[in-house]
């Protein structure tokens, strides 16, 4: 597997939809940004895979973000994507992280937080408690709550690569059940290492191999941090001038950096200046 791809599929004779990613590139991209503890460094994957997996749902542009929040361990792990399967991620934690650490070790009376944005339209917010064994129940629970669609979900990540899938029943037939409980039963004996070493046509046959599927071209997943110089300047043109000013005067600029992709920039007293004049002044070297 050379490719960061997200599959989708369906099922000719069960009203089902799956989806199935596999990451590579992106995932160490996110893992690049900081020296996270190798059990965070598996949690950032299967979350990756995971937003992936929920961005691909999306019937409309824009994006979601998934976030896992505690007050223990891992403060907060999120992953931002976007309809065009762009992706970043990032997570605070403190102290040590043991290897063998469960979900619950790592964020105890922790909450997932789903928020989806369309570009044109309201926000929504979804949240639901991280009380169950492993991140994949608890998004099945999510679906279970908000969204009343029966759905599976298997998450796998190893500090190299990460993988998912999911399956669903379509909306408009969630009453028939039996025939997603088969496909569930099936595709529940995936492996970790059949994901990530397997294109996805080989991976759907081993599964479903008596089942009629018709899977549909792959889509492109990337990483891809949003930050700007501009975005940072509209940030500092809400903080009161004066405040701009004693931090200039103290240290000669102002830094900012992205916790996404640690990007750095540069703001000395004539940019300031500039911003707060609401010119346009081109940008100059960092």
């Amino acid at each position: 597997m050379n490719q960061d791809l997200l599959h989708r599929y369906l099922f000719d004779n069960a009203d089902v939809r799956g989806e199935m990613v596999q990451l590579q590139q992106s995932y160490r991209q996110v893992l690049g940004t900081h020296a996270y503890p190798p059990r965070l460094q598996r949690l950032l994957g299967e979350l990756l895979a995971a937003t992936s997996l929920l961005t691909a749902t999306l019937k409309f542009d824009g994006d979601i973000s998934v976030q896992l929040q505690s007050q223990g361990p891992v403060s907060l792990a999120v992953i931002n994507g976007t309809n065009q399967q762009q992706l970043r991620g990032v997570a605070r934690w403190q102290g040590e992280i043991a290897d063998d650490a469960t979900l619950s070790e790592l964020l105890p009376n922790g909450h997932m937080v789903i928020t989806v944005t369309p570009q044109e339209g309201e926000r929504y917010q979804g949240v639901v408690a991280l009380d169950k064994a492993t991140l994949a129940q608890c998004l099945e629970g999510y679906f279970a709550q908000s969204e009343q669609l029966p759905t599976g979900i298997w998450l796998f990540a190893n500090g190299q690569q990460a993988a998912g899938m999911l399956l669903q029943v379509l909306p408009s037939e969630q009453a028939e059940n039996e025939p997603f409980e088969h496909l569930m039963q099936l595709t529940a004996t995936i492996t970790a290492n059949e994901l990530y070493r397997l294109p996805a046509e080989e991976v759907l046959h081993r599964l479903y191999h008596q089942e009629d599927v018709r899977l549909f071209e792959p889509v492109a997943v990337s990483f891809r941090c949003t930050c700007s110089k501009a975005r940072c300047a509209a940030a500092i043109r809400t903080i009161d001038k004066q405040e701009i000013d004693s931090i200039i005067a103290e240290r000669g600029a102002v830094e900012m950096d992205c916790e996404y992709c640690n990007q750095h920039y540069h703001f000395d007293a004539i940019d300031i200046e500039s911003i707060f004049n609401m010119t346009d002044a081109p940008e100059r070297p960092q």
